[in-house]
């Protein structure tokens, strides 16, 4: 948007709330998102690329650095929060799917939701009631059934005078009114005239999986080494020789902490093994830098090893080898937590089980196993920590996964990047697998080349949509507790900490309240669940939160689960739970609306097994991994779900409970509100 017409619209807006001017009556201004604000460009799938003004940059830095990273986007938000602002307050009653819409492609239209009000400053704020299609064009409506704060409706849009090259002397202006004009038309789809029409704007969303799967394209494959012994010592183990593994995880760098790891768990497993590959990396300190979204070749930026951690079953290896679940570890967890604690049920109905570290996760470089054997000398490998020392403190973050995110001037990015270095992770690892993989070292393959599944929690669920949405190679999936966007799920949930860190750390700050350390969860952002009255905002400070929180989600479209949800063309199950406190059920809910797979939603009742029996616990995020104590009936149920949808490629899903009440398949309700326990 050139500087010639941001001065036009300037006045325009300011000359709608001047007493006696030609718009004494209630008016509407410039309506965001809008493809005024954006510039040409052929590199980028969608053929434009955002161009925001920037804020003052000595003053505002951390918005201004916000601004630079939306600035390399090639469309707006998928799931766009609108702007509308009015030059005097305004009958709230009047806001509805009938009166402000979107439209788009085959007179598609869409309506709102998750209202905000700031009546400071007579604006209105929305959210589309969906989530748009990629890389596509929507016509935005305010009708003048919206009426003011009198019962009059809104004054007609004067756009056609105020955008015409007579007014703004500037060629961008006059094509986008053109287009604006030429989609006007459509606004008949949500049953309004274009004499009815107090505003409109025309906008383009960004495209989100373009990039990947020019990445995928660009995959090698790789061979795999089972020799990772100090000595090169071949690291592959019968089950019944370990005595014992030892995990020393560098969380310090230099130092390693030990811990053992649960061989109790591996009921069914014959064969421990650890192994290696190399990936592809496309990161560079946590960014897979921008190159347009148009190109067809991704730079790549160096070449990962990935260690591996490998469970067969203990049965009679099949014709054409195991068949493989590749399993995605959670926030914080590792591949020596979670894939543990599945790979027993797994193997014991002949599937084998392996899983790599995320970006981020693991611990330092430096950490590695002890593997105890009866008889045999200790074999020491390394454990394939992913962690990165990004702030050279000596410590590999708090949580034990810094790398994952991006810093500094990138913050806003997150960890979008390290979702999708992790996703190109897992599909480098299907060509792995197609290209056969001999563990016990006979000169043949020992999995299968074509049936491969996909399980994950959590974190591994949340990759795991974006995985399932660009794979073909992978037979059927089942995301256990999934959620997105990534900010929402922080917002809403047990992260929450880590979005009121970050605002306390802006430059200025944007934490609105008393500060409660060490939890940092007392600021007031005032955003709303779906279909919730509007919420009328006088908090100071919470509109320039909903703003960064909008986004941050914008920013991060092309690593969100729901953004991959509609690529989906497998078969799936989405595990989740009720009341669920780490990702919660709203942002569930989001990918299950976006890719239409209500009917393959299986839900935990949590509610209902803690009425039951209160020890099985208030957060039922791990239900699926909690294989001890009073939850380990419903986590070995879940598990028995996602064996027999594997077994049957995809055509059985069972009700892990059958007749009993505390899992529903499909579920019952798509919540929209957070049931947690009290």
């Amino acid at each position: 948007m050139t500087s010639s017409v941001r001065i036009a619209l300037a006045a325009f807006v300011a000359a709608l709330a001047l007493p006696g001017s030609a718009f004494a009556a209630t008016s509407v201004g410039e309506l965001f998102p809008s493809n005024l604000y954006t510039v040409p460009d052929a590199t980028q799938a969608t053929g434009l690329r955002v161009n925001l003004p920037h804020p003052n940059c000595t003053t505002n830095p951390s918005d201004c650095d916000d601004v630079a990273v939306l600035n390399t986007l090639d469309g707006f938000n998928i799931q766009p929060r609108i702007t509308i602002p009015f030059s005097a307050p305004i009958d709230l009653n009047t806001v509805k799917n009938e009166t402000i819409f979107l439209v788009g492609p085959g007179g598609h239209v869409i309506g709102i939701n998750q209202g905000v009000w700031q009546p400071a400053t007579n604006t209105l704020h929305v959210e589309s009631d969906q989530q748009l299609a990629e890389d596509t064009t929507y016509l935005l409506v305010v009708s003048r059934g919206v009426h003011d704060a009198s019962g009059n409706p809104l004054d007609a849009t004067t756009f056609r005078h105020d955008l015409n090259f007579g007014q703004t002397k500037d060629q961008a202006a006059k094509a986008y009114r053109k287009a604006l004009l030429d989609a006007l038309p459509t606004a008949m789809a949500g049953g309004v005239d274009r004499d009815d029409i107090a505003a409109a704007s025309l906008f383009t969303t960004q495209t989100v999986d373009r990039e990947s799967r020019t990445i995928r394209s660009q995959l090698p494959g790789s061979a795999v080494d089972f020799a990772l012994g100090a000595s090169h010592e071949r690291t592959v183990f019968p089950r019944a020789t370990v005595t014992g593994i030892q995990l020393n995880r560098e969380n310090v760098a230099g130092t390693t902490s030990a811990s053992s790891l649960p061989l109790a768990a591996l009921f069914g497993v014959g064969t421990i093994a650890f192994g290696s590959f190399s990936s592809p990396n496309f990161e560079v300190d946590g960014v897979i830098p921008s190159v347009g979204t148009a190109a067809s070749t991704i730079p790549q930026r160096g070449t990962n090893t990935l260690e591996f951690t490998l469970f067969l079953p203990a049965t009679p290896e099949p014709a054409g080898g195991y068949p493989t679940v590749v399993f995605g570890h959670g926030f914080t967890d590792s591949k020596d937590g979670a894939p543990w604690e599945v790979a027993g049920s797994f193997a014991s109905n002949g599937l084998a089980t392996i899983a790599i570290n995320v970006v981020g996760h693991g611990g330092g470089p430096h950490g590695f196993y002890n593997v105890e054997r009866a008889g045999s000398p200790t074999v020491t490998l390394p454990s394939g920590g992913r962690s990165l020392d990004q702030n050279h403190d000596g410590v590999y973050g708090d949580l034990g996964t810094e790398g994952v995110g991006a810093f500094g001037a990138n913050t806003l990015i997150g960890n979008r990047d390290g979702l999708r270095q992790t996703t190109i992770d897992l599909m480098q690892l299907v060509k792995v697998l197609h290209g056969g993989v001999d563990v016990d070292g006979d000169g043949h393959g020992d999995l299968s080349t074509s049936r491969i599944y996909y399980a994950g929690q959590s974190f591994g669920g949340i990759y795991g949509v974006q995985f399932l949405g660009l794979e073909p190679d992978i037979l059927a999936g089942v995301p256990n507790v999934p959620g997105g966007s990534i900010v929402e799920v922080a917002r809403l949930g047990g992260f929450r900490p880590l979005v009121g860190g970050a605002l306390l750390t802006r430059k200025p700050p944007l934490y609105n309240a008393v500060p409660n350390p060490p939890f940092y969860t007392s600021f007031i952002e005032n955003m709303p669940l779906r279909n919730l009255p509007i919420l009328v905002d006088k908090t100071p400070g919470a509109v320039a939160i909903q703003q960064l929180l909008d986004n941050t989600e914008w920013a991060q479209q092309s690593g969100n689960p729901a953004a991959y949800a509609p690529f989906i063309t497998r078969p799936v199950i989405i595990q989740f739970a009720r009341g669920d406190m780490t990702v919660p059920n709203p942002t569930t809910s989001a990918i299950l609306r976006a890719g239409h797979l209500q009917s393959r939603a299986t839900l935990f009742r949590n509610d209902l097994a803690y009425a039951t029996n209160p020890a099985v616990g208030k957060n039922p995020h791990t239900f699926l991994t909690n294989i001890a104590g009073a939850g380990a009936l419903y986590a070995f149920e879940a598990q028995a779900q996602m064996v027999a949808f594997f077994l049957s490629n995809g055509a059985v899903t069972i009700d892990p409970d059958g007749p009993a009440p505390y899992f529903e398949t499909p579920s019952s309700m798509i919540p929209e509100d957070l049931g947690f326990i009290p």
